[in-house]
């Protein structure tokens, strides 16, 4: 990952309503949820929803994919570990280091 497409991700999850949309997503995995389920679950309405996944979609955190007369949103998990991955790639002064457990991560 270069550092201009860093930039854009960190701008995009720089917005509590955009990062709240993002978590959702990353919360249900790679299935995806309906624009209808998101707005439901983080109680925001349609148009301001919208707005915010435009933002994610076009800094390639989220994917969009039309099934039958549905919107499926998507996290984008590898661009998502590409960040962290660029975030972290100087800790420890290039030692190589251990990320710390989730608290409550029921995976890590």
């Amino acid at each position: 990952m270069d550092e201009k497409t860093a930039v854009a991700a960190l701008a995009a999850l720089a917005q509590g309503m955009r990062l709240r949309v993002f978590r959702a997503l990353v919360g249900a995995g790679p299935q995806g949820l309906t624009p209808g389920v998101l707005a439901a679950t983080l109680g925001v309405g349609a148009s301001t929803l919208s707005f915010q996944l435009k933002e994610l979609v076009h800094a390639g955190l989220v994917s969009q994919e039309r099934q039958a007369r549905n919107l499926i949103y998507r996290p984008e998990l590898q661009h998502m570990n590409e960040l962290l991955g660029y975030l972290a790639a100087h800790c420890c002064g290039g030692e190589p280091c251990e990320a710390l457990p989730a608290p409550g991560c029921a995976r890590c």
